[in-house]
């Protein structure tokens, strides 16, 4: 499987951003530990440019880059069972 690249948008550090960071560091620690995943976070007040460039109306916005296809989840990401169907990713891999 090809690298797991997850993009989180933010506006600022709120407590709703803090909850959807540690909610997708979490998802990735538990769920997808056997699997190579680059997680980037962008604060869209210190990138706007970025923000522009990726057409992010609303934060938090979670964008799967890769593998084929990408998905986006914009709002609550407090279920990170509910984030993996939503972004159709494996669970982890059973492990020997």
């Amino acid at each position: 499987m090809s690298t797991i690249v997850l993009q989180l948008f933010i506006a600022g550090r709120t407590p709703r951003t803090d909850n959807a960071i540690a909610t997708l560091r979490q998802l990735v620690d538990e769920h997808l530990s056997g699997y190579p995943c680059e997680l980037v976070i962008v604060d869209v007040l210190t990138d706007p440019q970025q923000a522009e460039d990726r057409q992010i109306l609303a934060t938090p916005t979670l964008i799967k880059e890769s593998p084929s296809p990408q998905r986006r989840i914009i709002g609550d990401l407090d279920d990170a069972d509910g984030l993996l169907a939503a972004l159709n990713l494996p669970p982890s891999p059973p492990t020997s």
